[in-house]
């Protein structure tokens, strides 16, 4: 029998189509999609077999309890708590850790929830799910959790790796792997905190109700996010930096005019020092709101952007494209 899983895993980047993954919205504008990437900002989570009663660590906190339901009051270890009750996990211990900042927008609770649903299937011994139906559920328990519609695109390159496009079709998404030069596009990427922990639910939730009110502002302003990111697959796949970062600079520009908040003086400081020092664009990851940038831009001008960036309060966060997914490990 098992009795101590790990699972290993890392972040995401999206550089397009972002909030088109809560349904419906992606469904409302034909041929849109998400383009994300993994990145090897380190995800953690150890599950280890109890006789009874159950322990969340995050970090340097411990939270103690003899039931899940007792675990949700705490916001450390409410996620954690509602996976393991809508999955049975058994009495155990959880540690998890990320090294993406906090409120980073790069999606890692998300991939700690996927990375708890594979753990435990692993220590249990039953059926994996596939990468889609382990995304499906850790979106609807975080809606759940947070009383707002969630999204599908944080919880997929955790599982999967690699660049992807999510596209949102009648029935059901599609989740295609792009073939892109990762080694050489990380050469033209980086990636910055810009200090203040970004808060998506809110912001989120205002744009989904303009959009599903019919707010012609607002449905303008998606239209224009769809196309830029079916553009910028393309772009992607023909391994095109220049035109890519471009891309990313353009579906900000009409991101950051979906809501009041969705930027902030720390994320357009960045990014104007970025493209002044040579970068072709870039924008904030998540919902926006703080969180992190990322930033396309020259290889040789790699140095510069991150000089210009830290000058005004960026901090670099180390994280490359990554094709690793998952992985568990097990004794």
């Amino acid at each position: 029998m098992t009795n101590h899983v790990v699972a290993r895993t890392g972040c995401r980047i999206d550089l397009a189509g972002g909030t088109l993954d809560i349904w419906p919205l992606g469904l409302m504008h034909p041929g849109a999609r998400t383009v994300n990437l993994a990145i090897d900002v380190p995800v953690r989570l150890e599950l280890r077999r109890r006789d009874s009663g159950y322990q969340v660590r995050s970090g340097e906190r411990l939270y103690e309890a003899e039931g899940l339901d007792e675990l949700r009051a705490e916001p450390d270890a409410a996620l954690v708590a509602v996976i393991g009750e809508a999955i049975d996990l058994p009495p155990a211990r959880i540690e998890f850790e990320s090294a993406s900042p906090r409120g980073g927008g790069l999606g890692a609770s998300s991939a700690i929830g996927v990375s708890l649903i594979a753990a435990a299937e692993r220590l249990e011994g039953r059926k994996e799910r596939s990468a889609m139906e382990r995304a499906l559920l850790v979106r609807d328990l975080e809606a759940r959790l947070m009383g707002r519609p969630t999204g599908i695109q944080d919880q997929l390159p955790p599982l999967l790796g690699g660049a992807l496009e999510i596209v949102y079709r009648p029935g059901g998404d599609e989740v295609n792997r792009l073939d892109v030069d990762l080694e050489s596009l990380d050469r033209c990427m980086t990636l910055f905190f810009s200090g203040k922990s970004h808060i998506s639910g809110d912001t989120n939730w205002q744009v989904i109700r303009r959009r599903l009110e019919g707010d012609r502002r607002t449905t303008q302003l998606f239209e224009r996010i769809a196309e830029v990111s079916r553009a910028l697959a393309s772009a992607l796949v023909r391994n095109d930096f220049e035109e890519s970062g471009r891309l990313v600079g353009d579906e900000w520009s009409a991101r950051r005019q979906l809501a009041e908040g969705v930027s902030t003086p720390e994320v357009e400081r960045i990014l104007e020092a970025t493209v002044g020092a040579g970068a072709w664009g870039g924008k904030a990851g998540g919902a926006g709101g703080g969180g992190c940038v990322v930033v396309l831009h020259p290889a040789g001008r790699a140095d510069a952007v991150r000089e210009a960036a830290e000058s005004v309060g960026g901090t670099v966060v180390p994280g490359s494209p990554t094709e690793a997914g998952l992985r568990l490990e097990q004794d």
